[in-house]
C-alpha cells in the first residue's frame, strides 16, 4: 500500500461529554478551512453512557450528529451502557482486567446472548435516530468469546482493538495501531505525552494510524494541545485523513473472505 491515512476518532460520545468535544471539533473544523483540506471524524456512539440518559432523547446531540453524517463523518457503536454490570470478577486476571485495568470493560465477561441483546438495543437506538451503523468498538477493547460471537450474526462491518481492525464477519485483521492519552491526572499525562512519541516512531509506516481521543482529554491544556498538533503535523507530513469506514471501503486490502482469521477467532479462548 502506497498511500498512508490517519483517522480521528472521538469515543465516549454521548449527550453529557459533548461539551467536552465542542470546542475542539470546532478547532478541527478550523483547521480543515485554513489547511483546505476536510478533516472527517469517526465518532463512537455510546446510547446510553452509564445509564444517564439515552442518545435519542437528546435533541441537541441528535442536531450535530445528524449535521455531521451530512459532512462525511462516521458513527459507529460503542457499547451501549458503557460499563461493566457483570457479576464480580472470580479470578486475579479478570480482577485485573475488570478492576484495575479499566471498570468499563462492558463486553468483557458477557455470554453470546448476553452481548446480542445488548448489540441490539444498541442497533435500536441507531434505527431510531436515523442513523446508519456500520463498525461497532467495544468500550477499552475488550471482547469475549460470546461477544464476537454475536458480532457475526450481526450487521456489523467491522470491529477493532488496540492494534488492528477486523472486518465481519470473518474477523480478518488490518493492521490500523491506535495512539491512545490517560489524562486523569498529571503524572499520567505527562507519561501519555512520552509513550504516545514512542508509539508515533513505531508506528509511523502503518496504513492507517488511529487516533483515539476521549473526553476527558479535551479537560487539560497538554492532552487537547497535544491531539490538534498532532493532527497538524500528520497532514503536513503527507498523511490522508479518513474515517475508519471509508478507509476499509476503498484503501485497506481486500480481506473480506479470510477463512484463516475467521477460524482463528472460532478457537480463540475467550476473554
Amino acid at each position: 500500500m502506497d498511500k498512508r491515512h490517519f483517522s480521528l476518532v472521538l469515543h465516549d460520545i454521548a449527550p453529557e461529554t459533548w461539551p467536552d468535544y465542542r470546542g475542539f471539533v470546532e478547532a478541527i473544523d478550523h483547521l480543515s478551512e485554513r489547511l483546505g483540506q476536510r478533516i472527517p471524524i469517526t465518532w463512537l456512539v455510546v446510547p446510553n453512557f452509564h445509564g444517564r440518559g439515552e442518545c435519542r432523547e437528546s435533541d441537541t446531540l441528535r442536531r450535530v450528529l445528524d449535521a455531521r453524517l451530512a459532512l462525511g463523518d462516521e458513527l459507529t457503536l460503542h457499547g451501549y451502557y458503557h460499563r461493566d454490570d457483570a457479576p464480580a470478577p472470580r479470578s486475579l486476571r479478570d480482577y485485573y482486567m475488570r478492576r484495575i485495568y479499566t471498570w468499563e470493560g462492558e463486553f468483557y465477561a458477557l455470554d453470546r446472548g448476553q452481548a446480542g441483546a445488548l448489540l441490539d438495543e444498541g442497533l435500536a437506538q441507531f434505527d431510531a435516530c436515523g442513523w446508519p451503523h456500520g463498525g461497532f468498538v467495544a468500550p477499552a477493547w475488550l471482547m469475549s468469546q460470546g461477544t464476537r460471537q454475536a458480532l457475526q450474526a450481526r450487521p456489523f462491518s467491522y470491529t477493532s482493538d488496540p492494534q488492528q481492525l477486523y472486518r465481519l464477519p470473518g474477523f480478518a485483521p488490518l493492521e490500523a495501531p491506535s495512539i491512545v492519552w490517560s489524562a486523569r491526572s498529571a503524572w499520567r499525562r505527562g507519561m501519555s505525552r512520552v509513550v504516545s512519541a514512542i508509539q508515533y516512531r513505531r508506528f509511523q509506516h502503518a496504513p492507517l494510524l488511529r487516533l483515539a481521543l476521549h473526553p476527558v482529554d479535551m479537560r487539560y491544556k497538554p492532552s487537547y494541545d497535544y491531539w490538534l498538533q498532532l493532527v497538524e503535523h500528520l497532514l503536513e507530513n503527507g498523511r490522508q485523513p479518513l474515517t475508519k469506514r471509508t478507509w476499509l471501503d476503498h484503501e485497506a486490502p481486500d480481506l473480506a473472505t479470510d477463512d484463516l482469521a475467521s477460524q482463528a477467532n472460532k478457537d480463540r479462548p475467550a476473554a
